[in-house]
């Protein structure tokens, strides 16, 4: 029988998870270490290779922004992780609703009556663009954690103590030897603050423009300098002295600095029964009667209350994640971890913003996530994953909060956990290039291959904990909006995110670098006909159009063909093979669902084994070790056929389709997908 106008469900949930990859879970579930995914799998529907088709560019926001609102970014205007500025080589962040063009599902369901959320959403979520009742907004700011941009307050470091020490030092890494750090004083504490401000997640509160030039490996996201560590403050242990409460006999006592030494809290080193030492308890001075956290060596401690001086000078409470990694049983060494700070009155990125007090009062606050460790096993398995396990937990129990104590019907979440984490790995994980391996000195690709492997388990976690949902009405999605890939060989400096890509323009005589009046790189505009800027985008220097233009438009065809004919030509200088997938005019890229306004006059994406992570490859791309840039699809729940495998080319434009018939309301305006019907328990 044919059911129209009925909805097939009246509880929906967006399982987002940024980077799932659909060929590395299939790898996962072989091995039987993702379970949970596995039982939505028996219990709903998919297809085999679990594949959804991705858009482009292959970066967080305009796939995110192409799954809420069913159009693609040529359509939408999201078309990168940044937006073209006012100069060919300038560019804006673009976490930002007001560029969207097209209308997003959650504002439809929510016009209908059905409490919505929408749950750090990273694209068009934010600032809110209806203002219905029925709407709930978390964020969406940023990639990363909920709040990482925007709220953040400080960066994660380590706090060594040690017996050697003589003074309060600090060092730019975590594994610096004492004798090369430089002592901690206040003045140089607010310059450091300053200067972690411009590389921090929040320097995304500055939306104006800006320039990056990328001219060799020490730039953009293949930079062979990327910090694979944390910076480290390191303080004396003394014997206590002047503590109002009585000191536990044996306790040894250190000072534990925040903000890169402008706060710092008393800290005690206690002994067990047996005289070894293995916690420490952090007071906020010598004269508190309870401490602010006891820690425990190798348990991560979440929801500690505290205060942090932000980046821009203002001392606020915040809230931290700590971990003692180390402690030795004498108490003359231990390291702890100390997370970001988070704002604790973070309500202005929550809509309405008393959401924000009820999940602090009824779940806990905005926990850190974290961004570190690239070589070190301690870095990125101790810290970061227990860090994002912490995430995780949080980010699940507030969802549950929404769904059990707000009302909420319909859910669109997002996790970033796999996608932030593997940027610090998965470039070491391939056994190719083994110079390109060497640049970074990296270790064994098993290591590597070992974290991937925990990121997954952990997501699968995550996915676990919102089981329970399928036998309680609620129809669940499980989707993301790109994966990353291994490159085989070292990625060329062109098609990355981070800005003007010079290197192969330069080398092919289409841009020209000079130094400027203060030393700097700076593109010769006399001699710069065309550009390589924002992922997949090549804009021609025009007169009349582009500030600073010196082709004439009627040269501009001819120029075009000749650009896409030498990426097409340039080869790989080691391996003879082209580096260049596809290169397409502004006109064709609609073939993609790119283009546009927004674009530039060529797009273009890499050949499969000279991507770096995501961003630069077609959405079909492939990496070594089982990986993709594909993102997944798996739907289980109330109105989806069970254990059932389609062979439908299911696309990211149908997922807002789906959700819209499913809930019975009405397409999104611009939507340019189509309900999975194959996969629905009814003909619809």
């Amino acid at each position: 029988m044919t059911i129209r106008n009925i909805a097939l469900t009246e509880k929906l949930f967006v399982l987002g998870i940024d980077g799932l990859d659909p060929r590395y879970s299939r790898k996962m579930l072989r091995e039987n270490r993702m379970p949970n995914l596995q039982k939505f799998i028996d219990r709903g529907a998919c297809r085999e290779d679990l594949m959804l088709l991705g858009g482009h560019p292959t970066v967080t926001p305009p796939m995110w922004t192409t799954l809420s609102t069913g159009a693609y970014a040529n359509v939408h205007g999201i078309t990168g992780y940044n937006r073209q500025g006012s100069d060919l080589d300038k560019i804006v962040g673009n976490f930002d609703s007001r560029n969207c063009k097209a209308e997003p599902i959650w504002n439809i369901l929510a016009e209908n009556g059905i409490k919505t959320a929408v749950f750090h959403w990273p694209g068009n979520s934010w600032p809110p663009t209806s203002d219905s009742e029925n709407l709930y907004v978390c964020d969406g700011t940023t990639p990363g954690g909920l709040g990482m941009g925007a709220a953040t307050l400080a960066n994660e470091f380590i706090m060594v103590a040690d017996s050697k020490a003589e003074d309060i030092t600090f060092a730019k890494s975590a594994t610096e030897d004492m004798d090369k750090a430089c002592i901690v004083k206040p003045e140089d504490a607010k310059a450091m603050i300053a200067s972690a401000a411009e590389g921090s997640t929040a320097a995304v509160k500055n939306v104006s423009e800006r320039t990056n030039l990328v001219i060799d490996y020490h730039d953009g996201v293949n930079s062979v300098n990327i910090p694979d560590q944390l910076s480290a403050i390191i303080s004396p242990i003394i014997e206590p002295k002047n503590w109002t409460i009585a000191v536990p006999e044996g306790a040894k006592e250190f000072i534990l600095v925040l903000s890169k030494g402008l706060l710092r809290r008393a800290g005690l080193i206690l002994p067990n029964e047996e005289g070894d030492y293995d916690k420490v308890a952090i007071y906020k001075n010598k004269k508190s009667l309870e401490p602010i956290v006891i820690l425990e060596e190798g348990k991560i401690k979440s929801q500690i209350y505290d205060q942090a001086v932000s980046f821009d000078g203002e001392t606020k409470a915040s809230n931290y994640n700590m971990k003692l990694l180390n402690i030795s049983k004498d108490g003359t060494h231990l390291e702890i971890y100390i997370s970001n700070a988070m704002d604790m009155h973070a309500d202005y990125i929550f809509s309405p913003k008393s959401l924000f007090y009820d999940i602090a009062d009824n779940v806990g606050y905005i926990a850190p996530s974290s961004y570190c460790g690239n070589n070190d096993p301690k870095m990125v398995t101790e810290c970061m994953l227990d860090n994002w396990n912490v995430v995780c937990d949080w980010q699940s129990a507030a969802i549950h909060y929404l769904m059990e104590k707000k009302g909420v019907k319909a859910v669109f979440s997002h996790l970033h956990s796999i996608d932030m984490q593997e940027h610090r790995f998965i470039r070491f994980m391939s056994v190719g290039d083994k110079e390109y391996q060497k640049d970074y000195d990296a270790k064994e690709p098993e290591m590597y291959q070992k974290f991937m492997d925990d990121i997954y388990e952990q997501a699968d976690r995550y996915i676990g904990t919102f089981l329970h949902l399928l036998d309680e009405g609620w129809t669940v999605i499980i989707t993301s909006d790109h994966a990353q890939v291994c490159a085989h060989h070292r990625p060329l400096l062109l098609c990355e995110t981070r800005g003007v890509n010079v290197g192969v323009m330069q080398e092919l005589g289409y841009t020209a670098i000079k130094i400027d009046e203060n030393g700097e790189y700076a593109i010769d505009w006399e001699n710069t006909r065309a550009v390589a800027n924002r992922e997949c985008n090549i804009y021609v220097n025009l007169k009349g159009r582009n500030p600073h233009g010196i082709v004439d438009p009627a040269d501009k065809y001819e120029l075009e063909e000749q650009i896409m004919t030498d990426l097409y030509s340039y080869k790989d200088k080691k391996t003879g093979h082209r580096v260049v997938m596809l290169a397409l005019r502004n006109k064709d890229a609609i073939l993609l669902g790119y283009g546009g306004a927004e674009c530039g006059d060529i797009c273009y994406w890499m050949a499969d084994d000279y991507n770096s992570d995501h961003s630069m490859g077609l959405s079909t791309c492939e990496g070594d070790c089982e990986t993709s840039l594909s993102p997944i699809f798996v739907a289980a729940g109330s109105g989806i056929k069970k254990g059932f495998k389609t062979e439908r080319i299911i696309r990211q434009v149908d997922i807002a389709a789906t959700v819209a018939a499913m809930m019975n309301v009405r397409m999104p305006a611009q939507c340019e997908g189509a309900p999975v019907y194959q996969i629905l328990d009814r003909e619809f």
